[in-house]
């Protein structure tokens, strides 16, 4: 049976080692201590995770909406006790790292276990998945209900969202993004989730941005189910330094014309805009995120790449100019370093 729990999408920098139903992530002590005898893992994408999934649907494709291959950004939203049910039966999927954002809300008894502890969820709960926290989710029975929805960073781009995710609280390392609730609590969550399903069967032009909302909406109510302390962190000077950047970073977007040329390039241009030292700033970058200042910057600038592409009639020299590439090949090169497909495959 494949497992349903809220693991599938967090991106673990750790590695696996047990089956899916029994297992599944473990605390790192455990994970340390096997660690020499395990193979590397590979990153299971949304086109995997839909391709194995396929499998427990009559139809195939009931869960592979469109939007995994052909927009920028991808948001699905899942019934929990339709997806066991459906489940029920079918050999477990391979379990590796997985590239993409959870939400869930469930009812039933469970146990969620982190590094440093272990939580007992005895009948309702939020849980936020994110690529940094791993940890084990072990339901104690079959009696599982709620919803979940899946999505990318890009699916909430700062200029489409208004935030930018490693920001919020409620993704942070240290935090521990699980909360049991109350009956009125669970009532109102499962109102925004019906809220989801059912614009995401509609036809209406812009449902993508009202599901923005409603996702925005969901990582809200957990951040205010955390204490103060943790919504209103103490302002250190890194902390300053990797908000500036992200400010600054995304000054540079978006590109809105042929003509304009992004003005901050490179690590180092973003450093001597904020008068710190580009050793410093990749330092702090990499603690606040995991990645370093020229991976945040290439992962934006790909991002960006990829609107022009599919809502502009821009040739592909203009784009590459815009984003600061003198040669187009460069750019080519650079995208499908990024993206794993070429600029014209990617516009087709």
């Amino acid at each position: 049976m494949i497992d349903l729990r809220p693991k599938w999408v967090i991106i673990c920098r750790y590695i696996p080692f047990m089956p899916l139903w029994d297992n599944g992530y473990t605390s790192g002590m455990l994970l340390n201590r096997y660690l020499w005898i395990l193979p590397a893992m590979a990153i299971i994408t949304l086109e995997d995770f839909y391709k194995e999934t396929a499998g427990f649907f009559d139809d195939g494709q009931k869960y592979t909406p469109d939007t995994v291959f052909k927009n920028i950004g991808h948001f699905n939203v899942f019934d929990v006790g339709a997806l066991m049910k459906a489940a029920s039966g079918k050999p477990p999927m391979a379990y590796n790292r997985r590239a993409y954002y959870k939400i869930n809300f469930i009812s039933g008894r469970n146990t969620a276990e982190y590094a440093d502890k272990v939580i007992e969820i005895e009948k309702h709960a939020l849980l936020f998945g994110t690529p940094k926290v791993p940890y084990h989710w072990q339901p104690h029975n079959m009696d599982q209900s709620g919803h979940f929805c899946l999505f990318t960073e890009e699916f909430l781009i700062h200029s489409k969202s208004g935030v930018v995710l490693d920001e919020l609280p409620i993704f942070k390392p240290g935090n521990v993004p699980v909360f049991e609730i109350t009956e009125e609590q669970a009532g109102e969550i499962e109102a925004i989730f019906k809220k989801m399903h059912k614009e995401l069967a509609s036809d209406y032009v812009y449902k993508y941005d009202l599901l923005r909302n409603y996702l925005l909406e969901l990582i809200h109510y957990g951040q205010k189910l955390q204490p103060v302390s943790a919504i209103n962190p103490p302002h250190t000077a890194a902390a300053r330094v990797s908000s500036l950047f992200s400010e600054l970073l995304e000054r540079q977007f978006p590109i809105e014309s042929p003509k304009q040329k992004l003005e901050l390039r490179t690590a180092k241009d973003y450093a001597d805009n904020l008068s710190v030292h580009v050793n410093h700033l990749n330092k702090v970058l990499k603690e606040n995120t995991g990645k370093t200042t020229t991976e945040i910057i290439s992962s934006r600038i790909a991002q960006e790449a990829k609107i022009l592409l599919r809502q502009t009639d821009w040739n592909i020299s203009e784009i590459a100019w815009c984003l600061g590439f003198e040669e187009v090949a460069h750019f080519s090169n650079f995208f499908k370093k990024q993206t794993s497909v070429a600029p014209v495959a990617f516009r087709v």
